[in-house]
């Protein structure tokens, strides 16, 4: 007993020790830590602009004793206001800088936390871009079709006082201080209207267009013009625009030398050339206003003569549409021992055909097929490309190189069909949608790859094709055959969430649009692929370019 009562004298003691030694630990000084610089500031809420008054809503750090906002509109290369401040909510205004922000215009804020002792202010924090909103105005956007290369046509909404006048600015004259022409008086006619043109204007230039109620500025658009038209007087045009005859186009491939430019008018309907092409040519809308292009509009189709070598055969600003979905193509060659450069259709819209191209024939070669800011819609099992063999022919029809850029392709029931290699397919920029079957290389042992790759960059794909209008799920074919010992390079695209695939596009599915088509666009089965949700991430990179919001 007197053992334990020792030991437990000793652990008292021992315990008595412990609590002065901690006792007088508590009594020191406490320990200092050195003092750091701010944390950057952060938004409360996301910049935003009320008319043209851009609203910055910082988090306020307790240590600052103030902020200096940096406002730029070309990433900071320059600096266009330095605002200091000792508010975490600033609104930049008139009142605070002197002058007004742009219209519609896109800037940059960054900003700085400032400490008492300046060596502890934080690092400049970037707080993103922010778009001041247009300018109230009657003035309506203008579309492609409003703008030739050296005339505009200008609209408006007719509404409150008479317009009275159109001034032209330079595109970089912000502050609209120097008329570039003298005013053009607005006629009462036009006044009632709500159209008139501008001409005077410079090829690939950048202006802004203003109206005015006498001395009251109405509002102002951007306008770009075009590159400068063919010359209808040039060597090798043909100019056919007089000729109102269906069969203007065939008349003049008969008699056009090699390399012509055959200048159609825009709005009129010529019947599909049934003449088979052996020289290059291209044939072109020439520049008008107005949505209606130069149309191409027959039970037929176009074909290419053997034995030819074309360097190239081009199609810009029409439409060429069949009349009979289940038979009729644009091309539907069957010809031998030849060679097509180029092919390409640019700011074109096609459809209602079996296939756009059905390329046969023993050694038929196209080097480039390209299909580039066009809307194509309503193809069927020929899809954009097949290329086939007649009966007992040997699989020799081959297109080296495929691509399709900033276009829309909707309501195709085959994509691109081939019994022989191609070297490469570009995709870059496109939207599709109810498209069924994407890939078919079905060429047998060496002959179903594309040997260089596929390539997929900044494209939206949607769901199959309801041909039936009935069903309820949608299954897309990706590789319908095919393409064991090919690569796929994919970046920023994205599919929808109600797409079914079999035997998908590699790679293509890890940005998931999380609803679906109709979800994201106003209306896939009429074309129009505005965006509906405004929210989606894709929104300024991914699709065709003529469907992406603005910044």
């Amino acid at each position: 007993m007197k053992n334990i009562n020792n030991i437990l004298s000793i652990k008292m003691i021992l315990f008595l020790c412990l609590s002065v030694i901690v006792f007088n630990a508590c009594q020191a000084d406490e320990e200092v830590f050195a003092k750091t610089r701010l944390f950057r500031p952060v938004l409360s809420e996301d910049l935003f602009a009320e008319g043209n008054v851009v609203i910055v809503n910082m988090g306020k750090l307790k240590e600052a004793i103030g902020y200096t906002l940096e406002v730029s509109r070309d990433t900071f290369k320059t600096i266009d206001y330095t605002i200091n401040t000792e508010v975490s909510r600033v609104e930049i205004n008139e009142e605070l800088i002197g002058e007004e922000l742009f219209w519609n215009t896109l800037y940059q804020v960054r900003a700085t936390a400032h400490a008492q002792d300046p060596q502890y202010d934080s690092k400049v924090s970037d707080l993103g871009n922010v778009k001041t909103e247009r300018f109230p105005t009657i003035l309506n956007i203008p579309a492609t079709f409003d703008v030739t290369d050296i005339a505009a046509r200008v609209s408006w909404t007719v509404a409150g006082e008479a317009v009275t006048g159109i001034k032209v600015f330079a595109g970089d004259d912000l502050k609209l201080k120097t008329p570039l022409f003298p005013e053009k008086a607005v006629s009462s006619e036009e006044q009632l209207a709500g159209v008139s043109f501008v001409e005077g204007l410079s090829p690939e230039t950048s202006y802004q267009i203003a109206i005015y109620s006498g001395t009251t500025l109405r509002g102002w658009v951007d306008y770009k013009t075009r590159v400068a038209d063919i010359d209808p007087n040039g060597p090798g045009v043909i100019d056919i625009r007089a000729d109102t005859s269906p069969s203007a186009i065939d008349n003049a491939l008969a008699t056009a030398p090699e390399g012509a430019i055959i200048l159609v008018k825009r709005g009129m309907i010529y019947d599909m050339p049934t003449y088979a092409l052996n020289k290059s040519v291209t044939i072109r809308a020439a520049y008008g206003f107005g949505e209606q292009k130069a149309k191409l509009y027959k039970d037929g189709n176009m074909n290419i003569a053997s034995g030819t070598n074309i360097d190239h055969i081009r199609f810009i600003d029409l439409e060429i549409r069949g009349k009979n979905y289940a038979g009729n193509y644009v091309f539907n060659p069957s010809s031998g021992n030849t060679v097509i450069n180029e092919l390409t259709f640019d700011n074109c819209k096609i459809g209602t055909v079996r296939g756009v191209i059905r390329l046969r024939g023993t050694n038929a070669l196209i080097n480039t097929y390209e299909i580039k800011n066009s809307v194509v819609d309503s193809i069927g099992g020929y899809g954009l490309l097949t290329c086939d063999t007649n009966p007992g022919n040997p699989q020799t029809a081959t297109v080296k190189n495929i691509k399709l850029t900033n276009s829309t392709f909707n309501k195709v029931t085959y994509l691109i069909v081939s019994r022989n290699n191609s070297e490469s397919i570009a995709i870059e920029g496109c939207t599709f949608a109810n498209v069924t079957n994407y890939f078919r290389y079905h060429g047998g042992a060496n002959n179903d790859n594309v040997t260089n790759g596929i390539s997929i960059k900044n494209s939206i794909f949607g769901h199959a094709w309801d041909e039936t209008g009935a069903a309820t799920t949608w299954t897309t074919v990706g590789i319908v055959n095919g393409l064991a010992n090919t690569s796929f390079d994919v970046g920023n695209s994205y599919t929808t969430s109600d797409i079914t695939w079999s035997k998908e596009v590699p790679n293509l599915t890890p940005k998931t649009y999380s609803k679906n088509q109709d979800d994201l666009w106003v209306d896939p089965q009429n074309n129009d692929f505005n965006f509906k949700d405004k929210s989606f991430v894709g929104r300024i990179t991914a699709g065709d370019p003529r469907w992406r919001l603005k910044l």
